[in-house]
């Protein structure tokens, strides 16, 4: 673990008006329908990179981030089954969401790429690349939700208990019919941001529009509640034998690695954050003050600054057999700027 390289302010574009979602398409990969948003490179030479978003996000998670990084990276973002505009999965597994992942890498053909996730999404970006190396030139971890066995240092732990429940899914489905999408936004932003006053109201009334639509559909709540029973039981597995724990993937990751922490996360505790960066070999450490569990989100500018710190301080190694990288440092801390 080394301390996040910071690129200089200017290096970055600033936001001058909030760009609206970008437009995407839908694919036929595996036989399942996966939607999937695409942010064009402005810059000559850039780079693929792929945006993977998380538990009841879509790939609308990534626009602000995805719109700043441009200068560098041709981006694109996908819905993963049965979120956003991608169809539903028999199966809501860690191993199976990874699974689309790597489908669609491959079927783009745009490997090795430049890997981002947040919160489910970086667990799932953990597992392709401790399993798929080859498909991975560098991973940005944004308070990925990597096992951890205290439940009640997650504001998700209250909903673990569903899980023994019979049926899970209608019981999610009659809570969420008592809301309208305007209050399950509003909750959504208070868990998620370190301050819901910096949500635009443009953001707002899209995440809105977004939930009407996803809440018309019939896989709605099963999908989130077979995800997070997916997601618990990667948990569990975790510390058990074998070679399906995210632990020991994310020990085996050969890519280099940007982990990025919201101080005041209310669903990952911060404190999961060294363990995260000292467990993957080639990782930096960047804890920012002020931010919640969305970084991407609420703090683009300074996520995309420690990307771009990554990217230059790597490329001179790109394709060459050394490691003459700089460790032992401590993580860095900042602050988010605005925009």
């Amino acid at each position: 673990m080394k301390r996040a390289v910071i690129a200089p302010d200017a290096n970055v574009p600033p936001i001058e008006v909030q760009h609206e979602p970008w437009p995407g398409r839908d694919h036929l990969i595996d036989g399942a329908h996966t939607y999937v948003r695409e942010t064009p490179g402005r810059g000559e030479g850039a780079e693929p990179a792929l945006y993977v978003h998380g538990l009841g996000g879509s790939a609308q998670n990534w626009t602000d981030l995805a719109d700043v990084l441009a200068d560098r990276l041709d981006g694109q973002a996908i819905d993963l089954p049965g979120f956003g505009r991608s169809e539903p999965s028999r199966r809501y597994t860690i191993p199976a969401m990874a699974d689309r992942v790597i489908s669609w890498i491959e079927y783009a053909g745009r490997g090795p790429v430049h890997l981002f996730g947040n919160s489910l999404g970086g667990a799932v970006s953990v597992y392709v690349a401790g399993k798929r190396p080859e498909l991975v030139r560098t991973l940005t971890l944004i308070s990925p939700a990597m096992p951890f066995v205290d439940p009640r240092r997650s504001r998700h732990g209250r909903l673990v208990p569903l899980l023994a429940i019979p049926r899970a899914d209608r019981l999610a489905v009659r809570a969420l019919a008592r809301m309208t999408p305007s209050q399950l936004v509003d909750q959504v932003i208070e868990n998620c941001w370190a301050d819901p006053s910096t949500v635009t109201e443009l953001r707002r009334a899209e995440a809105v529009a977004e939930l009407e639509y996803r809440m018309s559909l019939p896989w709605h709540a099963d999908a989130y509640v077979r995800s997070f029973r997916g997601l618990v039981s990667s948990f569990i597995r975790a510390y058990l034998p074998g070679s399906g724990s995210l632990w020991r993937l994310a020990a085996h990751v050969t890519a280099p690695t940007l982990v990025v922490w919201g101080k005041q996360d209310k669903l990952v505790d911060v404190r999961l954050a060294p363990q995260v960066a000292r467990t993957i070999p080639d990782s930096r450490l960047l804890i920012l003050d002020k931010v919640g569990h969305l970084g991407q989100m609420e703090a683009p500018r300074a996520v995309a600054r420690a990307v771009v710190g990554m990217l230059d301080e790597i490329a001179p190694y790109i394709g060459a057999d050394v490691d003459d990288t700089p460790s032992g440092a401590t993580p860095a801390t900042a602050e988010p700027q605005p925009g």
